[in-house]
């Protein structure tokens, strides 16, 4: 669950009641701006959408086509990407997501998307959810701390994992909303407070475990102090649009890191945000390592760049400095993806100008009309509601080396974009170097 994207007055700290996407490409540009679609905040676009829902004949029908596509979606998206805790894919099958979202955004709950909830929020993807709740190795006597409840889905997973959930929100009808879902859907062991996350939950403490879904510059101190010795916190740290999952162990009173992969989270609020001192730029809207040149601790991971899926890092023969990725994808509806996310102001600027350049071999559409090679932009409103989008590409066939590039046009009201490039479900293999982003002002 993401926490409240801008800062906020304090809310007073209270309780709620609660146990428990032929041939050789040149330009390949293709600018789609599809106004009033409210999906996917934030994170939620990198992922696309499913096709039609056909509603069943009753309500049994209906629950038996939710646990079918929760299952399937364990299978296909959860379990291939790594997640192999048995009680982890246990509790990702049973929890009914559906339930954790509002209105047609149901039929896209057992898609790896986030979905709006109000309030500027979202809930996670779901293999963020199963991949945090993983790092944290939760055990059945475990007293969790989550910071950042969003619609309750989060603490519904550890609920039926370990023995008591305690979650903090910051956006009061969120909280009280989150109390309510999770009280009449009968997970007793979960307790719910709206308050500023930053402070933890002191007469609670000390936690065996500490699950953050918001991204501070640092750890915020309380948060060390309520953590038990030889307890385990993971936490998206970083600036706005560049964090990284770092897992901490408390030894001997001090926090032990491993650097995880790279996040993408809306900023932790409150007093985090008071004190945060790196702010992007909407007005200079910019790529960090878009020639993958810097990687991570494994060697396959480039910074800043996330939710990866199916990359892999190449070096030597780059038509720009020594390295480039490579997507590789042979079961069509498979996401193959890097992602990363820039602030833009759409009453100043008209559109990025993006190129890069790509390489082809054998490049496929998936089964669905989305399922396309493709560099898409996704554009956000002020209140993170997706409001339009715009492509370079899709790409098919085989090629060698090509720049392509083109102006992708940004709504009047956005404020944010995220860069989504890959296979999108696609197959075949898409090389990609130089990601480049320029922004093109208004009355140019």
């Amino acid at each position: 669950m993401l926490c409240a994207p801008a800062s906020r007055p304090l809310l007073s700290s209270r309780l709620l009641s609660l146990r428990n996407f032929r041939g050789r490409s040149r330009e390949g540009v293709t600018v789609a701006i599809r106004a009033g679609m409210r999906i996917l905040p934030a994170v939620a676009a990198l992922f696309l959408l499913a096709g039609s829902f056909v509603a069943p004949a009753s309500a049994a029908d209906e629950e038996e086509t939710y646990r079918r596509r929760r299952f399937e979606m364990v299978k296909e998206v959860i379990a291939p990407e790594g997640i192999t805790n048995e009680k982890v894919l246990d509790s990702m099958r049973m929890v009914p997501r559906h339930l954790f979202v509002t209105g047609a955004l149901k039929e896209r709950a057992y898609f790896d998307v986030a979905l709006a909830i109000g309030h500027k929020q979202t809930i996670s993807p779901p293999f963020i959810v199963a991949y945090m709740t993983q790092i944290l190795d939760p055990q059945p006597t475990d007293r969790v701390l989550e910071i950042g409840t969003g619609s309750g889905y989060q603490a519904a997973i550890l609920s039926g994992i370990v023995k008591e959930v305690f979650t903090i929100e910051i956006v009061e009808p969120l909280g009280e909303a989150a109390a309510k879902r999770l009280q009449e859907l009968g997970y007793r062991n979960v307790q719910v407070k709206v308050g500023d996350g930053y402070q933890g939950w002191p007469e609670h403490a000390p936690f065996d475990k500490i699950i953050v879904t918001c991204s501070p510059e640092s750890v915020p101190q309380p948060l060390v102090d309520q953590l038990k010795e030889g307890g385990r916190m993971i936490i998206p740290l970083g600036e706005r649009y560049q964090q990284v999952f770092y897992l901490f162990e408390k030894r001997d009173g001090k926090l032990e890191k491993t650097e995880l992969i790279p996040a993408l989270f809306v900023p932790m609020t409150g007093i985090s945000e008071e004190n945060r001192k790196v702010r992007p730029d909407p007005l200079n809207p910019t790529l960090v390592n878009g020639s993958f040149e810097d990687v991570g601790r494994d060697e396959n991971h480039p910074d800043g760049w996330h939710y990866q899926r199916l990359l892999q890092v190449s070096t030597g023969r780059a038509p720009s400095g020594e390295k480039y990725v490579t997507f590789t994808n042979a079961d069509a509806g498979r996401t193959a993806q890097c992602v990363q996310g820039m602030p833009v102001d759409g009453r100043k600027l008209a559109a990025l100008r993006v190129s890069l350049w790509i390489r082809g071999t054998q490049l496929r559409s998936g089964k669905q009309p989305w399922e396309k090679p493709a560099l898409v932009v996704h554009y956000f409103d002020a209140d993170r509601r997706h409001i339009g989008e715009a492509h370079l590409g899709p790409w098919a066939g085989s090629f060698g080396w090509n720049r392509v590039s083109g102006d992708l046009a940004i709504p009047y009201a956005a404020r944010e974009a995220i860069l989504h490039v890959g296979l999108n479900g696609g197959t075949g293999e898409l090389s990609i170097d130089d990601v480049r982003v320029t922004p093109q002002p208004r009355g140019r």
